[in-house]
């Protein structure tokens, strides 16, 4: 069988993050929405839970991250070229999404960084891995 990973995130308005992500390109699987929750599709075995922050709250004992003033995971995508990071940086900014950082220029990678509509932090990158250092 074949892994997949899921990652969980809360949200505060599962409507305003679903607008976000889908100005992204990003689409989601209706089995798994409801009012509750929905479920990103990033690939074919790659998905990001939104989950409305009270909902979260039932899968934890702690309490749930202040992305204002705090940060728990930086989630990585990695993208085609660097012309495509690009692109989906115009998108993000244009959603509304912050880009709290400068572009990371390194010989075989680059990267940028962005802040969804709660405060999540994302890298889209592109990396030639035949330029890396040995």
């Amino acid at each position: 069988m074949e892994k997949k990973i899921f990652v969980n995130l809360p949200v505060k308005s599962l409507e305003a993050s679903i607008a976000f992500f889908t100005n992204l390109g990003f689409f989601f699987n209706p089995k798994f929405t409801d009012e509750n929750a929905t479920c990103m599709v990033i690939s074919e075995n790659i998905f990001v839970m939104l989950l409305v922050e009270k909902f979260y709250k039932g899968f934890t004992v702690k309490e749930v991250c202040n992305t204002a003033t705090h940060s728990e995971v930086i989630l990585s995508i990695q993208i085609n070229s660097k012309q495509e990071v690009d692109e989906f940086m115009e998108k993000v900014l244009s959603a509304g999404g912050i880009e709290p950082r400068e572009p990371q220029v390194y010989d075989f990678m680059y990267g940028r960084s962005f802040q969804d509509c709660d405060g999540h932090l994302w890298e889209v990158f592109y990396m030639d891995e035949s330029t890396m250092p040995q």
